[in-house]
């Protein structure tokens, strides 16, 4: 019988020095937040502290430390860490204090679903399987929830099992994507305008919080919306009514919030990008999706699920073996393009990159490989560059924003977005 729990090791943080002296704080999750705001675990008053400056993440491997983009870095032992594995007795210095780690005796027990599946969503691992439980009990409430997670993890997956388990399931699911809002646009497209409220509003128009009443707005992508609405939407959901462009009236909408974005809004808080009291306003329950290379035993089953989608013979174990030995920083949609691009054209053991030295690929083999390599290794360090802006990653490639994500979308590393830009080649869009 598979276990209905697991244990995470609890751990303490005290500070040692600084105005903050001898504050202690327990964990009692996968992770412990620091910083000067409020919602941080450990809430510090040292000035040179970031509003979020660094989290401790329990993980299988051990405790992870994470700056969280601080203004003025992270330290252990004198080294300025982005991320790190750290041990009992470790100490952090951030700002002007340092606070000492001690890993505890006591364990938290986690409550594991037995199910390998919750709705749409599908995976064994015991990653997932922890966050079926957590999904569940997000549905039966009204709160906003707030997704992360890298690219490709699923999270719109998540967002509609929240919408599908809550009161609201039969009502409208409406999805914005809003990297691809148009930063003229964008109001519109939120909340509704009146004819003639702008050049190009010939009819009344209804926007996707009106549209969605009685039950979902999933904001995808939320990290993207530009700054210039952030304080409107903020205000949207503390009174619950919306007002259109070009109208004066505000109108009641009765709407849920899920939202999701593939950074931590913590470092764009920092940053002076994202809002901090709209950060606080989503982020009232969070789930972090972990990435597929942490998901052990999920790449087989998601395998097998994708192939069957496509064809009606048995997945080939040579392909199952070789895939569950990549890293897939596409994650799950990555995992399903190669699927469906090797369904579509054939698999065989010898397509693996260097799976015997004895193997002697063809020119013309052996050529579109390195190049599909290579190509997949530059969109890679391109979008990571940019922090996966199409934008931004098109002006550093010098180009065409339409051209780049056919690209990336090719090798499974972003989602196609549809955009009013995509078809300006020139590599100037505004960012979105």
């Amino acid at each position: 019988m598979r276990a209905q729990s697991r244990l995470v090791r609890q751990f303490a943080v005290t500070v040692e020095v600084g105005v903050d002296r001898s504050k202690r704080v327990v964990s009692t999750g996968d992770e412990l937040a620091i910083g000067t705001s409020e919602g941080n675990d450990l809430k510090l008053g040292d000035p040179g502290v970031s509003r979020h400056h660094c989290a401790l993440r329990a993980h299988e491997r051990g405790l992870e430390l994470v700056d969280l983009g601080s203004r003025n870095g992270t330290f252990v032992d004198n080294l300025e860490i982005t991320s790190c594995f750290v041990r009992s007795g470790a100490r952090i210095r951030i700002g002007e204090s340092v606070v000492a780690l001690e890993i505890l005796d006591q364990d938290l027990e986690q409550p594991l679903a037995q199910a390998n599946r919750f709705g749409p969503i599908l995976g064994a691992s015991t990653e997932m399987r922890r966050l079926y439980p957590i999904i569940e009990q997000c549905g039966r409430s009204n709160a906003t929830v707030l997704i992360v997670g890298e690219s490709g993890t699923g999270k719109e997956l998540i967002a509609e099992a929240i919408h599908d388990a809550s009161p609201r399931r039969g009502k409208p699911f409406v999805v914005v994507d809003c990297s691809a809002l148009s930063h003229d646009l964008a109001e519109s497209e939120l909340f509704g305008h009146l004819r003639g409220a702008f050049t190009g509003a010939d009819t009344d128009r209804v926007g996707a919080f009106e549209s969605a009443n009685g039950g979902t707005v999933f904001l995808d992508e939320i990290g993207e919306l530009p700054l210039s609405l952030q304080p409107i939407l903020l205000r949207v959901l503390e009174a619950r009514t919306i007002r259109r462009v070009g109208s004066n009236q505000h109108v009641p909408v009765d709407v849920r919030i899920v939202s999701a974005s593939n950074r931590d809004l913590r470092a764009e808080v920092n940053h002076k990008r994202f809002r901090a009291d709209l950060f606080y306003r989503l982020n009232v329950l969070r789930i972090a999706l972990p990435p597929l290379r942490e998901r052990a035993g999920d790449v087989e089953i998601l395998a097998d699920h994708f192939w069957r989608t496509f064809r009606a013979d048995p997945i080939p174990t040579s392909l199952v073996q070789h895939l569950v030995t990549q890293r897939w920083p596409g994650n799950i949609r990555e995992l399903r393009n190669a699927i469906e691009r090797v369904a579509l054209l054939g698999w065989s053991p010898t397509q693996q990159a260097a799976a015997a030295p004895t193997e002697l690929a063809t020119y013309r083999d052996g050529r579109a490989r390195a190049l599909w390599e290579w190509e997949r290794t530059w969109l890679e360090q391109v979008l990571a560059a940019s922090g996966s802006n199409l934008s931004r990653a098109s002006r550093m490639a010098k180009m065409g924003r339409s051209h780049l994500r056919e690209l990336a979308r090719k090798h499974g590393l972003v989602a196609p977005a549809a955009s009013a830009d995509d078809d300006d080649d020139d590599g100037a869009d505004d960012e979105s």
